[in-house]
């Protein structure tokens, strides 16, 4: 049994940028411990899988080590794969998750994904965290992850993690912010508990960021930077209970995985 696979850079209009994803169209559902081999093999932040329902498509991620309620980069992905591989003359899909409906549509090649919003809560500034990050934040919120504050975008491009102290914390993963010097604001991602140390790109943290930068800057439409070494950017909008969350995508490889030993 063969199975098709593509990789693909979201969040860049350029190759080598953003977040890269593999992306892997299914028949039907596997074997959840297959599909999480095949993400380990691939060894990339997110491997995506989709079935084809009859009013979209059923979506799942997975890290190299577990499967996720929600992954946006991967989504993005799933998203240009569905557009521009597959012969898809819609523009919207709507996939169905574990984090609920989600709206995809596209537009002159950028692609906008509807998700929920998830606003984070003011925390207590745990020593850990700040010992995991090497710098005090200027404050700490929480709502899936933690949400670390500081004071400036020079902060987020200093800090070196201590990803063994960071693993330790008790949340899926930890966000560091601050605001942007060409953007609203900036961001970096670390979750070396679900086996991503950094993640390039990361589209669920941004359901979190963007209620809260929203708030902070008084205006519902954002412009981010994710500071990774690859970089990604992100358009926003806060709308609701809802966010948008904005980005290109460029195709790096389309190929075959075989399961014939399996």
């Amino acid at each position: 049994m063969n199975m098709p696979i593509y990789q693909v850079d979201a969040f860049s209009d350029k190759l080598f940028g953003g977040n890269p994803a593999a992306v892997c169209p299914l028949e039907k559902w596997l074997d959840k411990e297959l599909l999480q081999k095949i993400a380990a093999e691939n060894n990339l932040s997110e491997t995506a899988f989709f079935v084809k329902e009859d009013k979209g498509f059923e979506l799942r991620w997975f890290t190299p080590k577990i499967e996720v309620d929600l992954c946006g980069h991967a989504t993005l992905a799933s998203a240009h794969v569905i557009f521009n591989h597959l012969g898809y003359d819609e523009k919207q899909i709507t996939f169905s998750s574990a984090s609920g409906e989600l709206s995809v549509t596209t537009e002159d090649g950028l692609i906008t994904m509807d998700f929920p919003s998830t606003p984070p809560s003011p925390a207590e500034i745990v020593p850990e965290l700040t010992k995991g990050l090497g710098l005090t934040p200027k404050e700490v919120h929480r709502s899936r992850d933690y949400l670390a504050l500081f004071e400036s975008e020079d902060d987020i491009l200093s800090i070196e993690p201590d990803f063994n102290i960071l693993g330790k914390l008790d949340s899926l993963g930890i966000i560091i912010t601050a605001q942007g010097k060409n953007s609203d604001f900036v961001s970096r991602f670390f979750a070396p508990a679900a086996g991503i140390d950094e993640d390039p790109v990361t589209g669920s943290a941004h359901t979190t960021l963007i209620p809260f930068w929203a708030g902070r800057l008084n205006k519902s439409t954002l412009h981010a930077f994710q500071l990774s070494g690859r970089k990604g950017e992100l358009f926003c909008e806060l709308s609701g209970d809802r966010v948008k969350i904005s980005g290109y995508a460029v195709t790096f490889l389309k190929g075959e995985i075989v399961l014939n030993g399996t």
